[in-house]
C-alpha cells in the first residue's frame, strides 16, 4: 500500500517552531522533499534530504532556521522549522522520488500538505 503523510503543521506566532512529518510508504525512492504554497503564489522547494547519504541542501530564505532529518526505521522525514516568519506561512508538501546528486530527477507523489500560519 503506497502512503505519502504529512503532519505537524498548525499555527504560531513569530518567532516560534515546529515539527513537520512525512511518514512514507510503498514508494521506492532515494530522496525527500518538503515545498510550500503561500495563497495566490506558487509552489516553492524548501528543503531535500537525499535518504542514503544523509546529504541535505536548504533554500536561501530557510537556511539556518530550518533542519531537515530522517529516521530511517520509521521511514520518517521530518522539517524542523525554529525562528519562523510571516513569511513562512503556507501549506507544506513532501514529495518522495528519484534524485542523481543533488538533482530531483523523478517524482513519485506529493503528500497532501500540512498547514503552517506564522502570525506577527
Amino acid at each position: 500500500q503506497v502512503q505519502l503523510v504529512e503532519s505537524g503543521g498548525g499555527s504560531v506566532q513569530a518567532g516560534g517552531s515546529l515539527r513537520l512529518s512525512c511518514a512514507a510508504s510503498g514508494y521506492t525512492y532515494n530522496c525527500i522533499n518538503w515545498s510550500r504554497q503561500a495563497p495566490g503564489k506558487e509552489r516553492e522547494w524548501v528543503a531535500r534530504i537525499l535518504t542514503l547519504s544523509g546529504s541535505t541542501y536548504y533554500d536561501d530564505s530557510v537556511k539556518g532556521r530550518f533542519t531537515i532529518s530522517q529516521d530511517n526505521s520509521k521511514n520518517t522525514v521530518y522539517l524542523q522549522m525554529n525562528s519562523l516568519k510571516p513569511e513562512d506561512t503556507g501549506m507544506y508538501y513532501c514529495a518522495v522520488g528519484i534524485c542523481t546528486g543533488p538533482a530531483f530527477t523523478k517524482l513519485n507523489a506529493w503528500g497532501q500538505g500540512t498547514q503552517v500560519t506564522v502570525s506577527s
